[in-house]
């Protein structure tokens, strides 16, 4: 093998293929009929889309729940997504992982809103209160050089585009239906999201240049000296690091473990696996809510970095509060 390996990589790679078109249903599929079911249910408990109020939408879910589903489709929400708004938009927390099991249990016909603990019907009235407050209201105006997740056909005036689209010939209820199972924009957000995640990292660089500190900014996947995985920024250099700073914004939780892991990783070496003093301070700039999620890991991360936590909104400390001071030049 290892005087024609290139031949057996050719053998491999011929037994390999995508099996893309075709997709497992999985426990829990939703088939169109029964999704359309409850379309119908909250397009006629609501009047065709003209009284669409807490109140309107909780019969309909009462009946079927299914319709919470159709509402979140109409939202074009991954459950996560509508947690957290219906968090920031009342006194309710909605955690990602009750909103998880929710949808689940939805998809399971094992959800029933007369039968749920008074907790949770508190939780999902938050959510449908925050659904109707966003799908009634015109999407909020961006700049030319950004797109709301709200500015879509159905959804940009308000219930005006929703009325109209349901009236079209075109199904809207299909429409949510693909929508459901495959998210909107999500091909544009997996394009941009480098260009997410590197809005933190360009804040962090603001910060240095500053502040006229010298550093060392990595690229992606790059290998550097003395670092298995290289960190975001060296400072000075990664010739004599004596400050590293991890810069990582997610807003899924499943993702956000690893990412903090990394950091965690980086105290190790600068600590010499316990061999002494540490090498290098370990500074985290972290953002998003998925890092917001497991207060265990984030106690983790607090201990690895002595405390040297920082967030969009206190990078404004990152120099003072750091040994970063120490390469202040004005």
């Amino acid at each position: 093998m290892q005087a024609d390996i290139d031949t057996y990589v050719t053998g491999v790679f011929s037994l390999l293929q995508s099996e893309f078109l075709v997709l497992p249903k999985g426990e829990g599929f939703v088939d169109y009929p029964t999704f359309e079911k409850g379309y119908e249910l909250l397009k006629k408990g609501t009047g065709e889309f003209r009284t669409f109020d807490a109140q309107t939408v909780v019969d309909a879910v009462s009946v079927d729940p299914m319709a919470m589903i159709v509402v979140r489709a109409m939202l074009g929400f991954t459950p996560p997504e509508w947690a957290y708004m219906a968090t920031q938009k009342t006194d309710v927390e909605v955690t990602q992982g009750f909103v998880r099991s929710l949808d689940r249990n939805i998809r399971m016909g094992k959800f029933s809103f007369a039968r749920t603990s008074e907790t949770s019907r508190t939780r999902v009235l938050a959510l449908i209160r925050t659904a109707c407050d966003l799908l009634t209201a015109p999407a909020p105006v961006t700049g030319t050089d950004k797109l709301h997740r709200l500015e879509k056909a159905d959804t940009k005036e308000g219930l005006v585009s929703i009325r109209s689209l349901a009236r079209m010939g075109t199904p809207y209820a299909m429409l949510l239906y693909e929508r459901f199972l495959g998210r909107p924009f999500a091909g544009h957000r997996d394009s941009v999201s480098e260009l997410i995640g590197d809005s933190l990292e360009s804040a962090v660089e603001d910060v240095l240049a500053k502040a006229g500190i010298s550093y060392r900014k990595t690229k992606r996947a790059e290998r550097v000296p003395g670092f298995d995985q290289a960190p975001d920024f060296i400072i000075p250099s990664e010739f004599n690091p004596e400050v590293v700073i991890e810069a990582k914004l997610t807003e899924d939780d499943g993702t956000a473990r690893d990412k903090l892991t990394r950091i965690q990783h980086l105290a190790e070496i600068s600590r010499g696996r316990g061999s002494g003093s540490p090498m290098f301070e370990v500074v985290a700039c972290i953002g998003g809510r998925g890092l917001g999620v497991r207060r265990e890991d984030m106690k983790k991360l607090l201990l690895a970095t002595s405390g040297k936590v920082f967030t969009p909104r206190t990078l404004d400390r990152l120099i003072d509060c750091t040994a970063l001071r120490g390469f202040r030049s004005h």
